[in-house]
């Protein structure tokens, strides 16, 4: 195998016509690897989203086996089609929060959808929207339009790229709530699998969406969270700057993440967390 490339938490390997992604313990916030790791973070991370991947099987990915990879990366690791991927990041939101509110209070909208006045923190927005970003080799994602994603891609392309982000966000949040997990929102990518569009990376985790606990959801606040925004939270509030290099986080704050990541893991798949599984 050939280690082609280090993404902040994911690896990939070239292993002959196919490709091993592998999910890490290392966890990026503002774009930045923070030196601790969380334990079983990479492997509860692979799993929801094979969960995922399987709940949404009508949709085309990138997934060759889930199981057929070194043992070394058992558990962590997929086996994947290289994919030629598309450069937006896609992302569905159906709650107001984070950049988006930010936005929202600025400008009245968010990727230039229009929304309607008096909207808080926290509140669910009429419909599910589409607010895409670039995707930026280096720095921060920006947000952009999907005009602009017309723009770039072409229209047929573009709306292929905002349905098939708005199923998967509506489908699993149907899901999710059903199990008392209110998806805020989440971020998909997407690959040229010769002429089809398919899903790749992750889908539906606690790195790429927001997961609140339905019966603690709490418009005019921050909510309580079973995603990354844990320790988002957390760096913030240490007064870094959001520069390399980041805080070490202490133990205390790596247990109460790892049992988050558990916690979404468990109450969206219905089972029971036991460690890594092959």
């Amino acid at each position: 195998m050939k280690h082609i490339h280090a993404g902040k938490v994911r690896d990939l390997y070239e292993d002959g016509d196919t490709l091993l992604l592998v999910a890490s313990d290392r966890v990026s916030v503002y774009d930045v690897v923070l030196p601790t790791a969380i334990p079983d973070k990479g492997a509860l991370l692979t799993q929801l989203s094979n969960w995922w991947f399987e709940f949404l099987g009508d949709i085309p990915n990138h997934v060759v086996s889930a199981t057929d990879v070194p043992v070394e990366f058992a558990g962590r690791g997929i086996r994947v089609k290289p994919l030629k991927m598309v450069q937006v990041e896609c992302i569905a939101r159906g709650y107001l929060v984070g950049s988006g509110l930010k936005e929202y209070q600025q400008v009245g909208s968010v990727s230039g959808v229009a929304l309607p006045p008096g909207l808080c923190e926290g509140d669910k927005l009429p419909e599910p929207i589409f607010t895409p970003t670039t995707k930026a080799s280096e720095g921060h994602d920006e947000p952009i339009t999907f005009a602009d994603v017309v723009n770039q891609e072409g229209r047929e392309v573009a709306e292929q790229l905002r349905d098939l982000t708005l199923t998967i966000y509506s489908r699993g949040a149907e899901h999710a709530a059903g199990r008392g997990v209110i998806v805020a929102d989440t971020k998909v990518e997407f690959g040229w699998d010769g002429d089809t569009l398919a899903l790749g990376d992750e889908v539906l985790t606690s790195d790429s969406s927001r997961f609140w606990p339905a019966d603690e959801w709490e418009p005019g606040r921050p909510q309580r969270s079973f995603d990354k925004q844990f320790v988002r939270d957390w760096s913030t509030s240490t007064g870094w700057n959001k520069e390399y290099p980041g805080p070490e986080i202490p133990a205390d704050i790596v247990e109460a993440t790892r049992r988050k990541y558990m916690e979404a893991y468990e109450l969206i798949t219905g089972q029971t967390w036991n460690g890594v599984r092959a």
